[in-house]
């Protein structure tokens, strides 16, 4: 596995692969890898010649209170992990290399954001845009993955890839999930034994809403009861918000039609735990 900290040196390499007709899979990430990660870069891998992964914890996506600077980071464990997965590059640029001066330019994102978490974290998504400009600039990849566990940041990439006219194909990757259910995340190891008993309900919930509504349950608001009413009898979490919306466009829907997500947010007492299913409505 080669490992480049320049972006010239990795602009080069890249450049270097294109001439020789290779397509190249790019999963970008923050680091401190976990398996929802190396899901990404596995699939990428079987899809291209080339498997770029870059680390780079990205300041100008962190929010006022949170603490950039507290971000863990093991770049020995990333990099042991990346090279077992199959990483052909990893690309590990410091701050200063990608933000060498003030920014004269950011991205700016206008929709998609103001629902869900993003409601909550204001400049986030501009932040997460703009280093995807430069690290779509720097890679030059052919394919990009992405969770759907953070579906709406997926959300955000589909508009970025197709408003700025990048020639990248955008693919999301179905959430990893424990045998019971629960979605994978480093925050599960915060539940107490009794919330880590109820918080499969979370996804039960959602397969129960899909299940009304494949057999013709067509308003949102019946939806989201039911699943309120299901998480608050089996579960002592605390909701934070049910929430239905078109996808990608994350748009209003007074109907269920087309493709749609239900995703929802719980809070536990050290844990938020986060959870969502996308899928087409038939007329």
């Amino acid at each position: 596995m080669k490992v480049i900290t320049s972006i010239k040196e990795m602009q080069q390499y890249i450049h270097s692969l294109k001439q020789d007709g290779k397509t190249v899979g790019f999963v970008p990430t923050m680091g401190f890898l976990h398996e929802g990660h190396l899901t990404l870069m596995k699939k990428a891998r079987s899809e291209n010649d080339v498997l770029a992964v870059s680390i780079f914890v990205n300041p100008i996506q962190f929010g006022p209170n949170e603490d950039f600077d507290s971000y863990p980071r093991d770049l020995e464990r990333d990099s042991k992990l990346a090279e077992e997965t199959g990483v052909d590059v990893l690309f590990h640029p410091s701050t200063e290399e990608m933000y060498p001066a003030k920014m004269s330019l950011t991205a700016v994102v206008h929709s998609r954001i103001n629902v869900l978490c993003g409601r909550q974290r204001n400049g986030h998504f501009d932040g997460v845009a703009t280093v995807l400009v430069k690290l779509f600039n720097i890679v030059q990849p052919d394919s990009a993955y992405f969770g759907l566990k953070d579906a709406q940041q997926v959300a955000v990439v589909d508009g970025l890839i197709t408003d700025f006219n990048f020639p990248i194909t955008l693919v999301p990757v179905e959430i990893v999930r424990e045998e019971d259910g629960l979605a994978k995340s480093s925050r599960n190891v915060n539940l107490t034994l009794q919330e880590r008993e109820e918080a499969p309900r979370l996804y039960e919930s959602l397969q129960m809403a899909k299940r009304e509504i494949d057999k013709g349950q067509r308003n949102p608001k019946v939806i989201e009861d039911l699943i309120i009413k299901h998480i608050t009898t089996h579960t002592s979490g605390v909701i934070d918000y049910v929430e239905l919306y078109r996808y990608p466009e994350l748009d209003e829907l007074s109907q269920l039609n087309g493709k749609i997500i239900i995703a929802i947010a719980v809070k536990f007492t050290k844990a938020r735990l986060i959870d969502n299913i996308t899928f087409d409505v038939k007329e």
